[in-house]
C-alpha cells in the first residue's frame, strides 16, 4: 500500500488546529506544573527526593502521551480510512525522517520500564559523571558534578554500557584513596582512617565501612594504599564527604608522623 501525506488532508479538521495546539500547550505546561510541585515536595520531604523524582518522570511522559494522542484526535477525523493513511504516512516518516528521534522516544519507555537506572541516580556513562536530573521522551540529562548538564539521546543507553552508584537509593558506597610510605606505622595510619570516617556527619554507619590495604608504585615511588570504603548518608552529599574525610586523615596523620610515601634508597641516612 502505497501511502501519500496528502491522502490526510481529505481527513484533516481545520477547526481542529486550534485546539490542538491549545492541547498540546495545556500539556507542555501541566509537564511544568508537575516539574515544580515535585520538585518542592523533594525539598519538603528529602527522605523521599528519589522517589518523587522518578514518580515525577513517569507522570511528565504520560501527560506528554495524552495530549500528542489528544491532539491527533482533534485533528484528524479517525475513520478505518483515517487510520490506514496516518499508519501508511507515520510508518514512511519513521523510516527516512524520524526514525532516531522514535527510537529514542521508545528507548525512553523502555528505560523507564526496565530501568537500568531512575531519576537521582549517580551514573557514569560515556566518560561523564553526574546525577540524572531527567528521563524525557527523547533524552536523558545528567548533571556533572562541576554542574554541566549533559544531554544524551535515549537510544544510546539500550547499546552502551552505564554504570548506577546508588541504583535507586540514597545513600551510595564512596571509595577515597590515601598514599603513604612502606616504611610508616600502617596499623595506625589504618586506624586514623578508621576514626575519620565514623568522625564524618555525612556517613552512612548503618551500613558496613571498611579500609583495605594494597601496595601501590606511584610513578617510581612504591608505597601503601588505603583505600576508605564507606556509604554517603544522600548521594548529594558525595563530594562533602570526600573533603571532610580527606581533611581529617591528612590532619591527622600530620599530627602523628604518618608520612606519604617517597622514593627510599639503601643505606638513606648513613654519614657521607
Amino acid at each position: 500500500m502505497n501511502e501519500n501525506p496528502t491522502d490526510l488532508i481529505q481527513f484533516l479538521r481545520v477547526d481542529g488546529i486550534v485546539p490542538a495546539i491549545l492541547v498540546l500547550v495545556a500539556a507542555w505546561v501541566g509537564a511544568g506544573f508537575l516539574t515544580r510541585t515535585f520538585g518542592n515536595l523533594s525539598e519538603r520531604f528529602p527522605d523521599r527526593r528519589l522517589l518523587l523524582s522518578q514518580s515525577k518522570a513517569i507522570l511528565r511522559l504520560v501527560v506528554f502521551a495524552i495530549g500528542i494522542g489528544a491532539a491527533v484526535g482533534l485533528l484528524f477525523r479517525l475513520s478505518n480510512e483515517a487510520l490506514l493513511a496516518l499508519g501508511g504516512t507515520i510508518a514512511v516518516a519513521v523510516g527516512f525522517a524520524f526514525k532516531d528521534l522514535m527510537a529514542s522516544m521508545i528507548a525512553g519507555i523502555i528505560i523507564l520500564i526496565d530501568r537500568p537506572f531512575q531519576v537521582g541516580d549517580r551514573v557514569s556513562f560515556g566518560g561523564f559523571y553526574g546525577e540524572i536530573v531527567e528521563i524525557g521522551l527523547r533524552t536523558v540529562r545528567l548533571v556533572t558534578l562541576d554542574d554541566s548538564l549533559i544531554t544524551i539521546p535515549n537510544n544510546k543507553f539500550l547499546t552502551d554500557p552505564v554504570s548506577s552508584g546508588n541504583a535507586g537509593a540514597l545513600d551510595m558506597l564512596v571509595q577515597i584513596d590515601f598514599h603513604i610510605g612502606l616504611d610508616q606505622d600502617l596499623p595506625l595510619a589504618k586506624r586514623l582512617v578508621g576514626e575519620a570516617l565514623t568522625a564524618s556527619r555525612f556517613a552512612y554507619l548503618e551500613k558496613p565501612w571498611n579500609v583495605v590495604i594494597s601496595p601501590v608504585v606511584l610513578g617510581t615511588v612504591p608505597a601503601l594504599r588505603l583505600r576508605a570504603k564507606v556509604y554517603v548518608l544522600d548521594v548529594k552529599y558525595e563530594k562533602a564527604l570526600e573533603t571532610d574525610v580527606t581533611e581529617q586523615v591528612i590532619e591527622a596523620f600530620a599530627a602523628r608522623g604518618i608520612r606519604p610515601p617517597v622514593l627510599l634508597h639503601h643505606g638513606i641516612g648513613d654519614a657521607a
